[in-house]
């Protein structure tokens, strides 16, 4: 059921985490440092404190992070083992419904950007289907290391945008 900004605000640490601590996978420590500003004044400034605290977090904080997100339509997805959020946007993303062609596809960009950066393809699939973001790997591969930390973690900034908003009136 979505909450409104003051009630958020009137929860203590664990119902605070328990709220919105999904919003950033399987990455509650975010909403348990942002808890600490409280009271926010609004949804976005929410997000903002949720964002500052990945961003001060550090380079190895924030691989993990990026390191927490699923393989898109991988083996995770296959075994039917993602979160529900997760599961969620990847089919609404067509991600679920790929043609043996386009999967196959999929799995190469994966694993090909695994081994090139150590981390998933992290890209907010709410905002593209999947035609779009088959077409972002090419690009994406050519990035430096660091170009390529700061893009999935602009992404991942929007991916937890649109799970704040489920879980708020705003």
């Amino acid at each position: 059921m979505p909450l409104t900004i003051a009630a958020l605000n009137a929860l203590d640490r664990a119902a605070f985490v328990a709220a919105v601590g999904h919003v950033f996978e399987h990455s509650p420590w975010i909403a348990a440092a942002a808890w600490e500003q409280r009271p926010f004044s609004d949804i976005a400034a929410l997000h903002a404190a949720m964002c500052a605290v990945v961003a001060m977090a550090g380079e190895e904080r924030q691989l993990g992070l990026i390191r927490a997100h699923p393989d898109l339509a991988g083996r995770v997805a296959m075994a039917g083992q993602l979160t529900p959020n997760s599961a969620r946007e990847q089919a609404a993303a067509g991600l679920a419904a790929l043609s043996a062609e386009e999967r196959a596809r999929l799995t190469g960009y994966n694993e090909a950007y695994k081994t090139r950066f150590g981390f998933p393809f992290v890209i907010c699939v709410r905002a593209n289907k999947h035609a779009a973001i088959l077409a972002a790997f090419p690009g994406r591969l050519a990035n430096s290391p660091s170009q390529e930390i700061a893009t999935a973690l602009a992404e991942i900034d929007k991916i937890a945008w649109l799970r704040l908003c489920d879980v708020s009136t705003q």
